[in-house]
């Protein structure tokens, strides 16, 4: 028997019901619900490492539970030695079952490992309903060993909402857990 993520079971029996009377919304499809979670990594500094983005892709696909491609850039730029096609970061996408158990990691494990964590900004947000989170090191992931970690990398996780404004966003990404700061 395949078990619900718990997030997921919250959202459908708690968290809809929540925003419909705060919103008032007629219909239950105008709730506003989370689609995907993007988890993005970029390495300037491997133009001259190539290494760097191979430890970048195990590092997010150990973290995402789902395998990571690279960034290749888009264009030539001579004063960063970058080439057209050069391999310049990591990224991961997780929609579904995956997406719900990340964001019970991130907020129940995660979160809590940040040096001096206050809660999270409430400027990420981009006026469409979608928020990004930038992490400064990969290391607040538990699954990450730091002893074979050779270099602390930041990351940005974008939360990709239904919702079409911030208000709507914030108030669905409040009530999955996420602590934003008062």
């Amino acid at each position: 028997m395949e078990t619900i993520p718990r997030l997921k079971k919250r959202y459908n029996e708690e968290i809809v019901a929540k925003l419909r009377d705060e919103f008032s919304y007629g219909n239950v499809m105008e709730v506003p619900r989370l689609t995907k979670i993007c988890l993005s990594q970029g390495l300037g500094a491997a133009v001259a490492d190539k290494k760097m983005v191979e430890s970048a892709i195990e590092e997010m696909t150990i973290i995402a539970g789902q395998r990571a491609v690279s960034t290749k850039s888009k264009k030539d730029i001579s004063n960063f030695k970058l080439r057209k096609g050069m391999p310049i970061g990591a990224r991961v996408t997780l929609r579904g079952d995956r997406m719900y158990e990340f964001l019970d990691r991130l907020i129940v494990s995660s979160l809590a490992r940040i040096r001096d964590f206050r809660g999270i900004k409430e400027n990420g947000f981009d006026g469409r309903g979608n928020y990004t989170l930038g992490i400064t090191e990969q290391i607040i992931f538990p699954e990450i060993d730091i002893d074979k970690v050779n270099r602390i990398s930041s990351m940005d996780i974008t939360f990709v909402t239904t919702a079409t404004t911030d208000k709507e966003a914030k108030a669905l990404l409040r009530e999955f857990g996420l602590p934003f700061k008062k």
